[in-house]
């Protein structure tokens, strides 16, 4: 096994940082035989495609509601935001410490995916 030039601590946190570097640990090696880094990477692709889908879906509501909604849709799209956020940010911190944090559904797939 080759050596990595990032620690694996640190190429988990990264995966966090949008999909893109998330899909090369999924291919280079040696990142692709961790299992522990496997699992960052497909639970940071993920929580990407379920953040972008609820934004869809509150955009998509958005659209549709009328004038009078409009500050409560505002602050309830900042909630969302920040909720993405902080779990965002929870995953980055565990992943850098070298431990997992499993969100409930993504999680469980993420663990699936991650075998080899």
């Amino acid at each position: 096994m080759d050596k990595p030039a990032l620690s694996y601590k640190a190429a988990g946190a990264i995966s966090y940082f949008t999909f893109l570097p998330a899909g090369v640990f999924l291919v280079v090696s040696p990142y692709k035989d961790d299992r522990n880094l496997r699992f960052h990477a497909w639970q940071s692709i993920l929580l990407s495609m379920a953040a972008f889908a609820s934004d869809i879906v509150v955009g998509a509501v958005a659209l549709v509601t009328p004038l009078i909604g409009t500050a409560a849709l505002a602050y309830s799209m900042r909630l969302m935001f920040l909720f993405w956020f902080v779990l965002w940010l929870a995953c980055v911190i565990k992943a850098a410490s070298g431990k997992a944090m499993r969100l409930p559904i993504i999680g469980r797939l993420a663990e699936k995916l991650s075998l080899k």
